[in-house]
């Protein structure tokens, strides 16, 4: 496996998302997303599910103040590390009322380091809200994503050098395409595939 485009091309043969969205993630292109991505580090998808449920009326950027920070950590308790989420996800919903005023501005002019420089946001979570939530061409790199490149003999230093291995393949071939949907399928082909074939860590 030398490039990251035999990979997408192989994952892409195997139909892992013919049930799923268009790109993949719930509700792309809402500021449910952003909430979505800081609720699922360090947990399931499904316990995210739970809190997003637990959430509904609140996922825009408008609504989310109606709530309390004891009534969104009461809402996310099935996410885990709630008291640490809470605040986390005012602080932020507040950044982005305060730097953008709307989420349709955030879409289209926040950058990888303004995120970065959020408290909670790593570069996965980042790339997730910018590929997800306001569809740039950024690929997410996670767990699974190494897993996947581990069984192709592909181990690399860090999560920097994982994102440019895997958007270089896709960049070179697919130059005239929408790259962002295709980053966005291949960050999702990627998971199904972890769960269909079980990876270990």
């Amino acid at each position: 496996m030398q490039e990251s485009y035999a990979l997408y091309k192989e994952l892409e043969s195997l139909d892992l998302l013919q049930h799923r969205p268009k790109y993949w993630w719930p509700g792309a292109g809402s500021f449910e997303v952003i909430v979505g991505a800081v609720l699922t580090q360090n947990t399931t998808w499904k316990n995210v599910e739970r809190s997003l449920q637990n959430l509904e009326g609140c996922l825009t950027l408008e609504n989310f103040f109606k709530l309390s920070e004891e009534q969104l950590k009461e809402r996310i308790h099935p996410s885990g590390f709630y008291n640490q989420k809470a605040p986390r996800l005012f602080d932020l919903a507040k950044n982005i009322k305060a730097e953008f005023r709307t989420f349709e501005r955030f879409q289209t002019d926040v950058s990888r380091e303004w995120l970065l420089k959020q408290k909670g946001v790593g570069p996965e979570t980042a790339d997730s809200i910018l590929c997800y939530a306001c569809f740039r061409d950024e690929m997410v790199v996670d767990s699974y994503t190494k897993r996947v490149l581990r069984e192709h003999d592909i181990v690399l230093p860090n999560y920097t050098a994982y994102k440019t291995f895997l958007e270089k393949g896709i960049r070179e071939q697919c130059h005239e395409e929408d790259l962002n949907l295709i980053f966005a399928r291949f960050h999702g082909m990627i998971v199904e595939y972890n769960k269909k074939m079980k990876l270990k860590a």
